[in-house]
């Protein structure tokens, strides 16, 4: 479990294919200085399995599920990357509550800039729309964000200048492909719902 605050902006040190998987080397001193094998850390807002450390970084392998469905699939080296240690009993939840299960991709639409802060549009999948609400959660690329509008088959959020100076939303231009999880709470108050019917 993670709260969507990224707490590094890490990069992509080496990409090994394996066939139906990839190991991903990521470099991020922070995020690897307490992680052991079996760890969980978000990357991008996938959550992956610590396998190796060392003082730089730590590797993860990745399946080919998750390469299919999230934005990891175009992952090279030297690519920036959010980074976030799974939460613990002592951490504050400063965002909402992020499973690493990414629902699905989007794009980016367009961007605005304003003296301070930065509205981006991304497209919104037509089988994730229904769990997207004007001032809830949703997740992009790993970072915890409130949709400030939504439209028909997009949504839009404002980004504050800590956001765009800490994680890769501060560069991702129109056309980038960024993962998405919505908010878990409202997949299981429809699956609760449906269930009364």
């Amino acid at each position: 479990m993670f709260t969507g605050i990224v707490e590094e902006l890490g990069t992509v040190a080496a990409r090994e294919d394996l066939g139906d998987a990839a190991r991903l080397h990521i470099t991020g001193v922070l995020v690897a200085s307490d992680a052991a094998d079996g760890d969980s850390i978000a990357v991008n807002g996938v959550c992956l399995t610590v396998v190796a450390t060392d003082a730089a970084g730590f590797s993860a392998d990745v399946m080919r599920e998750t390469l299919d469905r999230s934005a990891l699939q175009a992952l090279a080296p030297g690519d920036p990357v959010n980074l976030e240690r799974s939460v613990t009993a002592h951490t504050r939840l400063g965002g909402h509550l992020v499973q690493g299960h990414v629902d699905g991709t989007g794009t980016v639409l367009e961007r605005r800039s304003s003296e301070h802060w930065d509205v981006v549009r991304v497209d919104l999948p037509a089988d994730l729309a229904r769990y997207v609400v004007p001032k809830g959660s949703i997740t992009v690329d790993g970072v915890s964000l409130t949709v400030s509008a939504i439209g028909p088959d997009w949504f839009e959020v404002s980004l504050i200048p800590t956001t765009l100076a800490r994680t890769t939303l501060g560069t991702r231009q129109p056309g980038a492909a960024v993962n998405l999880e919505v908010d878990v709470i409202a997949k299981y108050v429809e699956k609760l719902m449906a269930a009364r019917s």
